[in-house]
């Protein structure tokens, strides 16, 4: 059995996306994006039965764990899904488990 005192770098960022995907919010904030969709603060608070604060707070998370990217475009901040990165995490687990077995 290894001893780890630490995760490996690329699981620290997985651990990140797990606790954004965590939570059944953040989950429908997802969900609320069509395919390439880029959605403003304002637009995703309208779509949601949260606070703007409520909302903002869920958004840094799903920042944090990858789930969503963002562009400052003039005094709005749009965003939009990183499929791309939360699919390659996955199939990292994925991956993992499959050498396990």
């Amino acid at each position: 059995m290894k001893q780890l005192t630490t995760l490996p770098e690329p699981w620290h960022a997985i651990s990140h996306l797990f606790v954004a995907l965590g939570d059944a919010h953040r989950q429908r904030i997802l969900l609320s994006f069509e395919h390439n969709e880029r959605l403003t603060i304002l637009q995703i608070v309208e779509a949601s039965q949260l606070s703007r604060t409520a909302v903002t707070h869920h958004l840094k998370v799903l920042a944090r764990g990858r789930a969503l990217n963002s562009e400052k475009v003039g005094r709005e901040v749009y965003y939009w899904v990183n499929k791309a990165w939360m699919q390659q995490a996955l199939q990292n687990v994925l991956d993992y488990i499959q050498d396990e077995i």
